[in-house]
């Protein structure tokens, strides 16, 4: 097969892809192997791939290709979120340009636009995915508003409210004024907004020139205050009980109540209260028994009942009333503050706080069991540290609000009659019977209007993707449940993964997954996170255009520790394409050489033996890093095992030297056979632990090191098993590479040319067999390695470790030169010996330290003692 002499990522991608599609690889079906599961974090069908979903379905399929290599049966389920109130407002700006409005088509009409809007548009991020080479089992894909998911959400719904869980109240709702809907405190983003604080008095009834003064930063609900509020103990209103204030502007007399809930020390220590609009008032207003006075319309305008600014937006009037109550002698002064300002996550609309009659699961036993599995560890959370937010979530967890005022979604199966009596079932029929049954009318029988939170359907997701609600008993939800790894973001660890953890308690008595990966945040080189609106986020496919999938895939994992923010720089893309160059050259190299049936030399032997070793270690280092989920130092690893290990040592130990032809011309000599089959069957065991991390290069790079039969494909070749190696063996050869490259330095610090060959002379023992000195005597042109007592004087030494050579260069040395050179060394050693001395002069260090980090210390210290002696001795001599 020719080589071509560039990795062209173009030309190889879209190839291997099909070729994996075709054979079916992807594909899993229950059978007697172990199940590897990982269910996708269904991203919205109205989305396109951005860097999170490139971070996060990088790392999934990294985890599910190696699954796939142990020989487990990986399971990647894919599909999309139906997004209700994301992909409604699409639906609705589209029917808007038609000159079509939504309340004029009826709810039927709209939902056909709706999903004729899917089958064109949505999904378009799936095939997305698979240019970045995700390996998902596509005839698995799901969508949360298919059919059985839908019956699914229904089900869960008729369920929990024959349990009391789910129930209909009036409470105090997120409402965002532009999506017209309620949304859920975690749909809420908490801003810090530069906000004014206007300080506002208001007229003592009956009094003459008495005011209390009140500050607020939303003075157009002033118009719906039914009370002030004061500290009982605050002897600065004790004069006031049972005394009464007109609201300004409009003159309304509501009473000053007396309640602990003030804080005295917070502004004048009067709090203007309307139960109305804001959640803390309303529970005083129930408590003090106060008039409820909405002066909101649903879309943000003031209603009636504010009698002034009717029909205007209240950021309008927020500035008009301010002026107002300046001219007619209320507002005593205004601050410039910053404040946190809720915002809503779809729309960026100023969330409103607002009573509305909405329906509601009761959260407090579903978290109990939820976290409790966390607390115990059949659900860890990597990194751990995210252990402690959870439980803080649902130890204060609040009941969830899950009706939506939207109809793209399912809608809530409740039935009402004329009376406004309330069914909860499937069917209008379910619902006559419930009401002939409890001796309730017939008539006027409508459903309810809501559907509910979408995340009412994604907390059931590693259930109903198998099924699982359908039948419970089914062959795919016991094979493939629980799932093993999640892999998603700390921004919904309590809103999608402590629910799902809730539905999985709930409805099987079993954890939904093992493992929760909580990946960072993809920032900009500014710290800032990558969004549309700041124009800082690059279009993902166009950077799998410039750099290539692989290229893009380790880019994105080079600093990605899980939890920590990922620091994003198209550097890191074109540091992964210039690994995959690399690989490649170094392949083109080995398979350039010619081979022929002749002796291996000690050299090549050692080099081989020392490769296999770090092989074998380094699988099993990488397996540990797995284990953790320390995904980014396992592709670093990984890395340095390639480029360092194989690509600079390796091929250099192994590489067959030039000879001069008769004509004097260089030709390279042949390298023996073992060595050659022994390089290919290390670049095979390289390429496997690269795979997971670099698909598509590593499938091209194994079907040209051999010719393979149909279904020989690196995609399903076995994980290397990894073992101990031969530790000595690599610190021996460690130490003649450290000895290599101190030998290039005298070189190069005295412009000596590299033919030039030189003995090295060693005091006391060489720690190297002479197989491993071989290499040395390869790589750094030495002629011999002499054992000595004392160097000459016109010696140049050094230290490898602990262990001291020289090399006799005559009247080539500058005695001067090596003298200051050595006192520099010997000063910059006595300073590192001493941190050393300190750190373990120190006793809560050494009382609290792990005994590895004490050991490591020590070690450190006898180092620094042994070099601090060897040059103290050459300083004598040179001297």
């Amino acid at each position: 097969m020719e080589i071509p002499k560039h990795y062209e990522a173009k030309r190889v991608e879209g190839r291997w892809y099909a070729h994996w599609m075709e054979k079916g690889y992807f594909r899993s079906v229950p059978d007697d192997r172990e199940p590897y599961t990982v269910v996708i974090p269904p991203p919205n069908v109205t989305g396109v791939l951005h860097m999170g979903h490139m971070l996060n379905n990088t790392i999934q399929d990294v985890l599910v290709r190696r699954a796939r290599m142990q020989g487990k049966n990986a399971c990647w389920v894919p599909g999309t979120d139906h997004a209700s109130i994301a992909t409604e407002a699409k639906v609705v700006r589209l029917l808007q340009e038609q000159g079509i409005k939504k309340s004029a088509i009826g709810r039927e009409e709209f939902l056909k636009h709706a999903f004729a809007w899917k089958e064109k548009y949505g999904g378009v991020i799936l095939e997305q995915l698979k240019k970045l080479g995700a390996s998902c089992d596509w005839d698995r894909t799901r969508f949360t508003m298919e059919p059985a998911l839908s019956d699914a959400v229904l089900d869960v719904f008729i369920d929990l409210h024959k349990k009391g869980l789910v129930y209909r109240g009036l409470r105090m709702v997120n409402w965002d004024p532009v999506a017209l809907t309620a949304v859920s405190d975690e749909e809420v983003i908490m801003k810090e907004t530069n906000s004014r604080l206007y300080h506002v008095r208001y007229a003592i009834e009956g009094g003459k020139d008495e005011w209390i003064t009140i500050a607020t930063t939303r003075p157009e609900t002033i118009l719906g205050d039914t009370a002030v509020a004061v500290h009982p103990e605050d002897e600065r209103y004790a004069h006031l009980k049972g005394r009464r204030v007109l609201v300004p502007l409009i003159g309304r007399s509501v009473p000053i109540i007396f309640d602990e809930y003030v804080e005295r020390e917070f502004g004048t220590g009067a709090l203007k209260v309307t139960p109305a609009h804001d959640a803390n008032d309303h529970e005083l207003g129930k408590k003090h028994g106060l008039e409820t006075i909405d002066i909101l319309e649903p879309n943000g305008t003031l209603s009636p009942a504010a009698q002034l600014y009717v029909g205007e937006d209240r950021f309008v009037v927020r500035k008009k009333i301010a002026k107002e109550l300046e001219e007619k002698g209320h507002l005593v002064k205004t601050e410039d503050i910053v404040n946190k300002v809720g915002i809503s996550e779809r729309t960026d609309a100023v969330i409103e706080p607002r009573l509305s009659l909405q329906w509601f699961v009761k959260m407090g036993e579903l978290a109990k069991p939820a976290l409790e599995v966390v607390k115990d560890g059949r659900v860890k959370l990597h990194p751990q540290k995210f252990v402690n937010t959870y439980t803080y979530w649902m130890e204060n967890v609040r009941d969830w609000c899950i009706s939506r005022q939207l109809w793209w979604g399912q809608q809530i199966p409740a039935w009402y009659n004329e009376a406004g009596d309330v069914a909860v079932c499937k069917t209008e029929a379910e619902a006559i019977a419930q009401f002939k049954g409890a001796g309730q009318s017939t008539n006027g029988i409508k459903q309810d209007e809501d559907v509910v939170d979408t995340w009412f359907s994604s907390w059931l997701w590693p259930i109903s993707v198998f099924d699982g609600f359908k039948d419970p008993q089914n062959k795919d939800i016991k094979y493939y449940y629980p799932t093993n790894d999640l892999v998603t973001a700390p921004e919904i660890l309590f809103f999608w993964v402590a629910r799902m953890i809730m539905a999985g308690m709930e409805y099987r008595d079993e954890v939904p997954f093992k493992n929760v990966y909580l990946t960072g945040i993809v920032r900009d080189k500014l710290g800032r996170k990558m969004s549309k609106s700041l124009g800082n986020s690059p279009d993902p496919l166009e950077l799998i255009e410039k750099f290539g999938a692989d290229g893009v895939r380790t880019g994105m994992l080079f600093s990605s520790p899980a939890g920590n923010d990922l620091p994003f720089d198209e550097s890191l893309c074109e540091q992964g394409r210039n690994f995959a160059n690399k690989i490649w050259n170094a392949f083109r190299l080995v398979k350039g050489w010619e081979v022929a049936q002749r002796e291996q030399s000690p050299a090549a032997a050692a080099a081989v033996a020392w490769m296999r070793s770090r092989v074998a270690r380094t699988t099993t280092e990488l397996n540990g890093l797995y284990d953790q989920f320390r995904i980014s130092d396992a592709l670093l690893t990984t890395y340095k095992l390639i480029w360092d290990d194989l690509c600079s040592w390796y091929l250099e130990s192994i590489k067959p030297a030039f000879a001069k032809a008769s004509a004097g011309d260089a030709r390279q000599e042949p390298i023996d056979a073992a060595t050659y089959e022994a390089t290919i069957a290390l670049f095979e065991d390289v390429l496997k632990l690269l795979h997971p991390f670099m698909p598509f290069l590593t499938e091209e790079l194994w079907h040209h090191l051999r010719e393979r039969k149909p279904g020989e494909d690196i995609i399903i070749a076995a994980w290397p098993k990894g073992g101990e190696g031969d530790a000595a063996l690599e610190a021996e050869v460690q130490h003649a590479f450290d000895l290599v490259s101190a030998v290039r330095n005298v070189r190069n610090e005295r412009g000596m040319s590299p033919k030039e060959a030189l003995n090295v002379q060693v005091k006391g023992a060489a720690p190297m067999r002479a197989a491993v000195s071989a290499l040395v005597n390869k790589l750094a042109n030495v002629g011999t390695i002499a054992r000595v007592d004392k160097s000459g004087d016109g010696a140049v030494t050094f230290l490898v470790g602990t262990t001291e050579y020289a090399i006799d260069l005559g009247d080539k040395v500058d005695t001067a030169a090596e003298a200051k050179k050595a006192e520099e060394e010997l000063k910059y050693l006595r300073g590192f010996l001493s941190s050393v001395e300190k750190k373990l002069g120190n006793e809560r260090f050494v009382n609290g330290a792990p005994p590895q980090v004490l050991e490591n210390e020590r070690r450190k210290k006898a180092d620094a003692e042994a070099k601090i002696k060897a040059l103290e001795e050459r300083l004598a001599v040179l001297k």
